[in-house]
């Protein structure tokens, strides 16, 4: 039984050789020897008890021991450095830092694990790095380790007198690779170069260097239970490079590249990058440097920061301007992670936040330069496309009760192009209004009109930069919408219940008062009010689906239902006018389209914008837009040169109404083939389903369809059949491929160079400081959540950092941060 002062020994050996290089060894796992070892044990007698259980004393060899050596407690997880025993000290020295190691661990506490390496020239062996008492098993990663050097004093020099741990990238040790030699000359030879993970070859001659290695990079053994690995010793191959800089990471081990004399940089900014990114790799985070080192530190850091100093939003900038340039709404959640998991240290979500706004304006220009440049644009884009609307309005700005001439705050941007105005003539008659928030260094609203073609393709026509939804931000978008956009009688305007746009819609010299104009509400806004009063999703379908009736008798059908749930929710719904929010009592205006859908628009269209500064912005307007139209009139007019009359969209919707009217019976009432009615039946005639009159005079149906959608419904289209008449006559001209053709015709002019524009004679326009976001703290959401952003059911659930289905935040490859894993570090 070994004494208190022993302990037990693993000493792995690996025996069958895969592959010699002169860049390296890799060898097979064998068990592991089992030894006694005390104070009193001699170097030569661990050598002798090693060959003899191996059966092989007179054979072979052993030329190096290799301990895993504790240096620092993370949290609950040890942090092992690799040291070379060769003699008698250095075994004293694994002792000494077995005894700091407090009796905890295990079962098998009094296990440690050393690597032995031998000499042949038929069969090398070498260190085993598997802990077998370790569960569960973790892939080996380039941890930190000491560089040991046990020939001078143990101690270190430190400037102030402070003793700060220093840890030093070093080299796989010598004799790693080639250490099984017949030859007692080969004993101090050492491989040239050392093969790394990637089977790089990397010299060896480069000097060691002091680098800080984070918690993300060390493999976490329970204490006593340490063990070197051969793969886990191995050195970045970017960390052994003697010059240059920006180098990679490898399994969670930050590779440094030294500065070299005359190495040159572009300029000051680029110098000051390099040199904090130097700091962040090395861990650096004060001001104390050591000077010389020794020998192996015992003494153990009871934490670590989870942030760097050093990663300032300007480093942070720098590395996610690429991400930026891709795509200017990625997340800050990911970009936070991405950080992580590049330096090793978590920065804050300001800091994040900032680091995006300041690569925004790098690549998008100055925030607030970005408002004087508007002028100019107006001035560009209307000797571009002379027709271009543009209303700037401007405040003044006043210091010390007097008006500076000077200078003026930005107010209000109200912007159309002459495409959109022609291509509105040729889209259905109704208008979706709405606004949705900016989310870059000023506050601010974006309000726009959307139409809808012939084949329910979505097209923003008319644009507004205001400081928020108010009345009169309203009236003024909506003014101007509708003198330069919109002057068709009888139009359609689909909202939100908003005051603002209430109050706008209501003037009397507003020119959207019936029968100019008629409202409607998106039924996903009265939905989303309605489930703030009766919670579930229950009651919130039974209010859809009666709005989305096409019939009186439909409607009726769900009113009963949510009359029998609970008599409140009819009580709520009667409030509101049935004209603005069903669509059975809207007169066919709707064309179907029950929301302003702003979403659509800017998910498919306006993706990111609300990301940029404000002349970036509206200049990003033009562009989508010309794009758009290029695209859309393309495909319209190979449509069009294949022989189709009609929308894709029509053509589907006929298509399914056709297979439905096989089984009907059709009775004309008239000699000039316009009045009928159909009995619809089951496909063996056995029962009846309903009798609907059809006239193809007025175009309506008692289903609803016809006059709703305003192309013939299932038993338009058996009428059509009986009378062997054709069904187009009953489309409306919208739907046709001309009309669709007509919206994309007039396309957009490329842009007049900026150095070409007029010059602005005018004030200086600077942003209203009151919309500037807060400069302290984590951003506050311009958003305000409601039941809209319930999940539904029937979609699958998707990750809260990128987006995408299949995977959860935790799990997400994006998030993953510096140590492997996703998530918080």
């Amino acid at each position: 039984m070994a004494s208190e002062e022993s302990f037990l020994v693993l000493v792995h050996y690996r025996g069958s050789i895969k592959r010699k290089t002169r860049s390296g060894v890799k060898f097979t796992d064998k068990d592991p020897l089992c030894i006694i070892v005390t104070p009193t044990t001699t170097y030569d007698a661990l050598v002798s008890c090693v060959l003899d259980k191996l059966g092989l004393e007179g054979v072979k060899r052993v030329k190096k021991f290799f301990y895993r050596i504790p240096t620092a407690v993370l949290h609950d997880t040890v942090k092992f450095d690799c040291s070379t025993i060769g003699s008698n000290e250095d075994l004293q020295v694994m002792f000494l830092c077995r005894r700091q190691f407090p009796e905890s661990g295990g079962s098998n506490r009094n296990a440690n694990t050393i690597a032995a390496v031998a000499g042949s020239s038929s069969r090398p062996a070498v260190a085993s790095s598997s802990a077998p008492v370790y569960e569960p098993p973790m892939q080996p990663v380039a941890s930190p380790s000491f560089a040991v050097d046990l020939g001078g004093n143990v101690g270190d020099e430190v400037r102030h007198g402070e003793h700060i741990p220093t840890e030093v990238h070093c080299p796989t040790p010598a004799g790693v690779g080639d250490g099984l030699f017949d030859d007692p000359d080969d004993d101090d030879l050492e491989p040239d170069l050392i093969a790394d993970e990637s089977g790089d070859d990397v010299g060896t001659t480069v000097p060691r260097r002091a680098t800080g290695g984070s918690s993300s990079g060390t493999q976490q053994y329970p204490p006593h239970f340490s063990s070197l690995d051969l793969d886990a010793m191995r050195q970045d191959e970017n960390a052994l490079l003697p010059s240059g800089f920006g180098a990679r990471d490898t399994e969670g081990s930050a590779g440094v590249n030294e500065f070299q004399v005359g190495q040159q940089f572009q300029d000051k900014d680029e110098a000051l990058f390099n040199v904090k990114t130097y700091s962040i790799r090395r861990g650096r985070k004060g001001i104390w440097e050591v000077k010389r080192y020794n020998g192996p530190h015992t003494c153990l850091a009871s934490s670590i920061s989870s942030d760097h100093r050093s990663l300032d939003y300007h480093v942070i900038s720098t590395f996610i301007m690429p991400m930026v340039r891709a795509d200017a709404a990625v997340n800050i959640k990911v970009l936070q992670n991405t950080t992580a998991a590049q330096f090793g240290f978590r920065p804050t979500y300001r800091r994040v936040w900032m680091a995006k706004q300041k690569a925004v304006a790098v690549i998008y220009g100055d925030w607030d330069e970005s408002y004087n440049e508007l002028p100019r644009w107006v001035l560009g884009v209307q000797l571009t496309m002379p027709d271009t609307v543009a209303v700037l309005r401007t405040c003044p700005v006043r210091v010390g009760g007097q008006v500076d001439e000077s200078q003026v705050y930005f107010h209000r941007l109200f912007w159309t192009f002459p495409p959109c105005i022609q291509a509105f003539r040729h889209c259905k008659p109704l208008v979706s209004i709405d606004g949705t928030h900016l989310y870059g260094k000023y506050g601010g609203t974006l309000l726009v009109a959307i139409a809808q073609d012939g084949n329910s393709n979505i097209l923003p026509v008319a644009f507004a930069l205001v400081e928020g939804e108010n009345a009169e931000s309203w009236s003024f978008f909506l003014s101007h919408l509708r003198e330069h956009v919109t002057p068709q009688p009888g139009l359609l305007v689909i909202s939100d219940r908003h005051n603002g746009i209430k109050a706008a819609l209501e003037a009397p010299d507003g020119g959207w008062l019936p029968p100019a104009a008629y409202r409607a509400f998106c039924i996903r806004h009265v939905a989303s009010n309605f489930a703030l009063t009766f919670k579930g999703k229950d009651a919130r379908r039974l209010l859809v689906n009666a709005a989305y009736a096409k019939t009186e008798v439909e409607f009726d059908y769900w009113f009963d239902i949510m009359r029998s749930e609970n008599p409140a929710m009819c009580d709520w719904a009667n409030r509101i006018e049935y004209s603005l929010w069903t669509q059975y009592c809207d007169a066919g205006r709707r064309f179907g389209h029950m929301t302003t859908n702003i979403f659509e628009c800017v998910n498919s269209i306006l993706k990111g914008v609300r990301n940029l500064p404000v002349c970036s912005l509206v200049k990003a307007t033009y562009g989508r837009l010309a794009e758009l139209f290029v695209r859309k009139g393309r495909e319209a007019e190979a449509q069009m040169g294949t022989g189709q009359q009609f929308s894709q969209y029509l053509v589907k919707c006929i298509k399914a109404n056709l297979k439905t009217a096989r089984c009907f019976t059709v009775t004309v009432y008239d000699r000039d083939n316009s009045e009928y009615t159909v009995a619809e039946t089951t496909p063996t005639g056995s029962f009846s389903l309903g009798t609907y009159r059809v006239s193809l005079g007025s175009k309506t149906c008692d289903c609803g369809y016809f006059q709703a959608l305003h192309f013939p419904c299932p038993h338009a289209l058996a009428c059509c059949a009986y009378s062997r008449l054709t069904w187009q006559p009953y489309v409306h001209e919208v739907y046709r491929l001309s009309s669709v053709f007509g919206v994309y015709q007039m396309g957009f002019t490329p842009p007049i160079p900026e150095g070409f524009w007029p010059p602005y004679a005018g004030p200086t326009i600077i942003p209203d400081p009151n919309m500037r976001r807060a400069r302290e703290g984590r951003p506050r959401s311009t958003r305000i959540r409601t039941n809209t952003d319930e999940a539904d059911p029937n979609q699958p659930k998707r990750c809260g950092l990128c987006r995408q289905p299949g995977h959860t935040r935790h799990s997400c490859p994006q998030g993953a941060g510096p140590s492997g894993t996703a998530g918080n570090q």
